[in-house]
């Protein structure tokens, strides 16, 4: 997941796309997990396009709506004051799916 913020790298947009496509298929998604995709995805988040920050938010979405454990790694990777920032200032998807995974991060601590 780190050709993700490699600056040589290229396709990033479509890397991405891709992903956030694939997030959403059960199998695929186990597999994003497991390549520690937290400090990327947050990465991208921060400084991406903003079409890039909205398919990170997707994709982190996918993770943590479906695993506690991402959702902790999220948690522990610092990613709430980016995705405040981007509730308030990205794509309309992107404060859509930031606020959700707040939602979900708010409901996990009560719970």
């Amino acid at each position: 997941m780190n050709f993700l913020v490699d600056p040589t790298g290229g396709m990033i947009d479509e890397a991405l796309t891709l992903l956030a496509i694939l997030a959403g298929n059960p199998e695929a998604k186990a597999v994003i997990a497991q390549s520690q995709p937290i400090p990327p995805l947050l990465e991208v988040i921060k400084t991406g396009s903003p079409r890039n920050r909205e398919n990170a938010a997707a994709i982190l979405w996918s993770l943590c709506a479906a695993d506690v454990e991402q959702m902790r790694a999220a948690k522990a990777a610092g990613v709430e004051d980016a995705l405040k920032e981007l509730s308030e200032s990205g794509t309309d998807r992107a404060k859509r799916k930031a606020s959700s995974i707040l939602e979900l991060m708010r409901q996990a601590e009560e719970a």
